[in-house]
């Protein structure tokens, strides 16, 4: 959880703390302080959404592989390509960035040290995520002490009076400030691209993102109130280093450098997160057939996506002789489009009512907290420049293009807003191939091994009765079913489950029964699922059961008989059991109940 604290928290601080609040106090004075605070709770949504959406599914491409499963292929390749885009030319902003910085400790070539620590970071992440977290970590701790420090030494020296009239310019000075500094939260929802190698996704991803947010967003807000207490107004607004200058004025030239080295760490840090998530936004399209299936490819010793991280570094390093500031803007609209697009994706999830999208951790005040986020986006989008716009939208039409003329013709998957669509027109649109994926990542998020118990059931007979049936009628069909599996008659069969029922009623529950008989022979045994929607009648007292696990074995096979009836016990305990049961779409949603449901596996 700590490692995710880090690399969440490294790719938010950098030039957005270092450099952009003396731009941002031009625009609105001393009520910048609010602007980072307001541009923090405007994260929430996306960062709540991206988080649940990545414990029901924790792959690589994190929000990326979610946009792909919730609105589609097109809509997928655009949005990984843009975050990847976003992301590699964030790191590139970082390391460039440095050069401001630099200048104050040592004069050297900024290009020479770009290009050199964009190396050394391409080496730590091909060697693993493990040892990439680590840098982070350290180069988090170190960043964080010094922050502490500025505002430990700088909060008693802050002058009221440099904080009158505290919002110059009015109410819409200050929403457009919050939504210029919003690039300072950028990289917070990227941790979801390396979900797949994060232990215990389930709580260390909602934990780690939201406790880097909350410590975040205090620690901006407050050096944003020592800058601007210490700082002449003439002094700040033309700033280009505000922090250092800021240290300066209550820990003299020691400070500034001091502040140099916790920016330079900043840049550092956030150029190693923006290669080690850029490169996972690629390995989703890539495996899904959307891009080539080389940028997949995952080293055999260090188990990195090695392709995907080279083609990350060439391009870093080709931005680093660009100039930034424009493509900077666009990246800054691209990460809002992220968090648009991650509120919009978790709405179609929900609303899909997937059966087998299982989050671990649920976003509270859904809907409203995600259709609040998505206004509140739209509304930054709105304030951004035409170029940021432009760039923006040709970056989309281009993901579009890829899909159109590379991926459309090696893909057909199946979304979530397929599922939206057929409930809303009751037209057959999808098969079950989302729902048999969504199992599957179910079962590695889980590790759930797969036993005895799950293999027979993977291969069990469904049937799914929609009228009203009699317990000899339905025995009768259930013997016909089962006996060719058996090597018995049906009629033999017909006559031990009568036999069974007259000793003792094998109804567990008012819609719950499971009829389980022996037959002679050896290592045989059968189990078979049923489903009436109407009821069958057992009995006068067991009128409307309507979930039957039928059980048939031989003598010898008799404990793992006991074993099944315990597995089917213990996932009938559920207390949604009998809801899912009866709205479960179709056999392969009743099969999955079964091979999902908690139980002890033998």
């Amino acid at each position: 959880m700590f490692d995710v604290f880090c690399i969440a928290s490294g790719a938010m601080i950098s030039s957005g703390l270092f450099i952009l609040p003396g731009m941002a106090y031009a625009e609105a004075g001393p009520s910048v302080i609010i602007c980072y605070f307001l541009s923090g709770l405007l994260s929430i949504p996306g960062m709540l959404s991206i988080a649940e959406m990545t414990t029901a599914m924790p792959k690589a491409g994190g929000d990326c592989f979610t946009i792909i499963r919730s609105m589609g292929p097109a809509v997928g390749t655009a949005a990984g390509l843009m975050s990847w885009f976003s992301l590699a030319m964030k790191s590139a902003f970082a390391l460039v960035g440095m050069s401001v910085f630099t200048i104050l400790i040592v004069d050297i070539d900024i290009h020479i040290i770009a290009v050199s620590f964009c190396l050394i970071f391409l080496v730590i992440n091909l060697v693993g995520i493990k040892e990439a977290g680590r840098m982070q970590l350290v180069l988090v701790i170190g960043l964080f002490a010094l922050m502490l420090l500025y505002i430990v030494l700088g909060l008693p020296e802050v002058k009221i009076t440099n904080l009158e009239p505290f919002a110059p310019k009015g109410l819409p000075a200050v929403l457009f400030t919050t939504g210029f500094v919003f690039v300072s939260y950028a990289g917070l929802l990227k941790i979801a691209s390396i979900a797949e190698e994060i232990k215990s996704p389930a709580r260390n991803i909602p934990l780690g993102m939201i406790l880097s947010l909350l410590v975040v967003s205090i620690f901006y807000t407050l050096m944003i109130l020592v800058t601007a207490g210490v700082l002449d107004p003439s002094e700040l607004q033309n700033s280009m280093t505000p922090i250092s200058d800021g240290a300066a004025v209550f820990m003299g030239q020691w400070g500034r450098i001091a502040l140099a080295v916790a920016a330079i760490l900043a840049f550092l840090s956030t150029a190693n997160a923006g290669i080690m998530t850029a490169a996972r936004s690629l390995v989703p399209l890539s495996a899904d057939g959307l891009l080539p299936g080389a940028l997949a490819g995952i080293n055999e010793r260090f188990r990195t996506p090695h392709n995907a991280l080279f083609l990350t570094g060439i391009f870093v390093i080709i931005a680093l002789f660009l100039k930034l500031k424009i493509l900077v803007e666009a990246a800054s609209v691209v990460l809002i489009l992220t968090n648009i697009l991650a509120c919009v994706s978790l709405i179609i999830l929900r609303e899909s009512r997937l059966q087998n999208y299982r989050p671990l951790f649920r976003a509270p005040l859904y809907p409203w907290m995600q259709i609040a986020g998505i206004v509140a986006f739209l509304f930054l989008i709105f304030e951004m420049g035409k170029e940021a716009h432009l760039i923006s939208l040709v970056l989309f039409v281009g993901g579009l293009f890829v899909y159109w003329f590379y991926g459309r013709i090696r893909t057909n998957r199946e979304y979530a807003l397929l599922h939206v669509i057929e409930r809303i027109t009751a037209k057959e649109l999808t098969t079950h191939s989302l729902e048999a994926e969504l199992r599957e990542i179910i079962r590695e998020r889980d590790e759930i091994v797969k036993d005895r118990f799950d293999n027979i059931i993977e291969n069990s007979v469904i049937l799914d009765i929609d009228k009203a049936i009699k317990v000899s009628e339905f025995f009768k069909v259930v013997a016909e079913e089962m006996a060719p599996r058996l090597n018995q008659q049906s009629g033999f069969l017909l006559k031990l489950l009568h036999n069974r029922e007259r000793q003792s009623s094998t109804v567990l529950s008012p819609s719950l029964a499971i009829p389980h008989i022996i037959i002679p022979g050896r290592q045989l045994l059968d189990i078979l699922l049923v489903r009436c929607k109407e009821g069958i009648v057992f009995s006068d007292s067991h009128r409307q059961v309507h979930a039957v696990f039928v059980i048939v074995g031989t003598k010898d096979e008799r404990h793992f008989h006991l074993q099944t009836l315990s597995a089917i016990a213990q996932i009938s305990q559920d207390p949604d059991f009998e809801k899912k049961w009866m709205s479960a779409k179709n056999k392969n949603s009743l099969r999955d109940i079964v091979l999902l449901g908690t139980r002890r596996r033998h």
